[in-house]
């Protein structure tokens, strides 16, 4: 069985709401800043510090902003990234019919490059950092943005949309110009 879009779809927007109605706002990238600095103090300790009243703090501004969570990083946010590997894991293994060599280099991709699936495998990475960067230099990620931003109505939400498929669409177009 494959699920369905017309069931995913309604599911993944029922998740959201339940998430921003019973705790907070969904928003990823900030948990991978959150995970650079438990690496970063494990390695190099003292980069974060409790103050005299209790509250946590950086030498490294960029860490300031989040010390609370370094220090304390089994929260809420951090187990949601883990459950979404987690689930993304568990469903291609539950509803996945996907052969194997589909899996490491789909036919759509092999029709319009000829890298193979660890060249597929090294841009799709190099891909994901700098969308990182770019959601961190913005402040916030799709999920945050887009996804969550458009739930409670924020126009902030509804002008990342639109910018980002206003960017997607004609990419999309010029890369994968062969069909599979």
């Amino acid at each position: 069985m494959v699920l369905n879009w017309k069931i995913g779809g309604p599911l993944l927007g029922i998740v959201f709401f339940l998430a921003v109605l019973l705790v907070k706002p969904i928003g990823v990238s900030t948990q991978f800043v959150v995970i650079d600095g438990v690496l970063w103090e494990r390695n190099a300790p003292g980069l974060i510090t409790q103050g005299p009243d209790g509250g946590w703090t950086s030498t490294y501004p960029y860490f300031a902003k989040y010390a609370k969570d370094i220090a304390n990083p089994v929260n809420y946010s951090v187990i949601f990234v883990a459950a979404m590997m987690g689930g993304a894991l568990l469903s291609a293994v539950a509803f996945g019919r996907i052969p194997l060599r589909e899996r490491f280099s789909p036919a759509l991709w092999s029709a319009n490059f000829r890298t193979g699936w660890i060249g597929r495998w090294v841009l799709s990475f190099l891909g994901g950092v700098i969308v990182l960067y770019g959601a961190r230099m913005a402040g916030g990620c799709t999920s945050g943005h887009m996804m969550s931003g458009m739930m409670q109505t924020a126009v902030s939400g509804y002008l990342f949309a639109f910018g980002a498929f206003l960017t997607a669409f004609p990419t999309a177009r010029m890369l994968l110009k062969k069909e599979a």
